[in-house]
């Protein structure tokens, strides 16, 4: 885990997913083993509810396992977790998938549309709801004005275009 998390990209993409906290525990987790969220929590010193936290959302993200096992006496389920480092390109790949879809539906709504702004509330409208206004603004009752959005169009293209590449599709 720690040459992963010396990885510029890899540790941004973790600190957004799980904060300073997780990140923290990531790098006190244990390199072998199986160990339960309160013994992580024990042995890194990082509050238990964060632990938890922690470990539910790399599950989610398949970056974390766990192994349930059943005191027979009191009938307690204990989870044992362990780290799926392996994991973490395809997990990145897929929410790089996720956030092009975004960004190409943004692309295409930002290109379909014609907008127009209020220069004092700063709202921006569709030509559609700007005319059912007769361009006047709801809020303040000035005129709407027309809104270029050639220089947001261009840097999505740029980051589309640099995601593609990165993925493999361009």
């Amino acid at each position: 885990m720690e040459e992963l998390l010396e990885n510029p990209a890899i540790r941004a993409y973790l600190f957004r997913l799980i904060g300073q906290e997780g990140i923290n525990l990531l790098e006190k987790f244990p390199e072998e083993g199986e160990f339960s969220d309160e013994d992580l929590a024990s042995q890194t010193a990082i509050n238990l509810n964060s632990v938890r936290h922690t470990l539910y959302t790399l599950y989610e993200k398949r970056l974390a396992e766990y192994r349930r096992i059943k005191n027979n006496e009191t009938g307690w389920l204990t989870y044992l977790w362990h780290l799926r480092t392996d994991q973490i390109f395809d997990v990145i790949m897929e929410d790089m998938e996720v956030i092009l879809e975004k960004l190409e539906a943004r692309e295409k709504y930002e290109e379909e549309n014609d907008f127009y702004i209020c220069k004092d509330c700063q709202i921006l409208f569709t030509f559609n709801h700007a005319m059912d206004g007769n361009f006047q603004c709801p809020s303040c009752d000035k005129g709407l004005e027309h809104f270029d959005n050639e220089m947001l169009l261009r840097a999505l293209k740029k980051r589309i275009t640099a995601m593609k590449e990165s993925l493999g599709h361009a």
